[in-house]
């Protein structure tokens, strides 16, 4: 989902500054246009390079970014009442495991044992 988040952020950049870009490669790549425009460029570089790193060749559209992102988020939410109800239920388990073991002296003797050890280190 990060990766969703943060491809969807680059493609933004890129839409929003390649205008700017173009007109800097017309200008032949000048000093001046680009300390006046740096923070586009920047963007518009970083953005391409990072499309780069990813071995994208055709940019997907924002909205299917977005599809992708509400499945994936419709997903997470399913999967975490899952593990909600899942760790609730151990917790359970886990109580009646510690009633068992009080009631059948499980406790009393480790108890015992830990004080025998006890004594006999002094």
């Amino acid at each position: 989902m990060a990766e969703i988040a943060t491809l969807r952020t680059h493609i933004i950049n890129y839409v929003k500054t390649r205008e700017v870009y173009a007109a800097y490669r017309k200008a032949g790549y000048s000093k001046k246009f680009l300390a006046e425009h740096e923070a586009d460029i920047l963007l518009h570089k970083a953005a391409k390079q990072a499309f780069d790193d990813l071995g994208i060749k055709k940019l997907p559209t924002v909205k299917s970014l977005q599809a992708e992102y509400a499945t994936l988020l419709e997903e997470k939410k399913k999967d975490y009442a899952e593990y909600r109800r899942s760790r609730e239920e151990m917790r359970e388990l886990l109580a009646a495991k510690a009633n068992v073991d009080r009631l059948m002296g499980y406790g009393e003797e480790r108890q015992n044992d830990r004080e025998k050890e006890q004594g006999q280190d002094r």
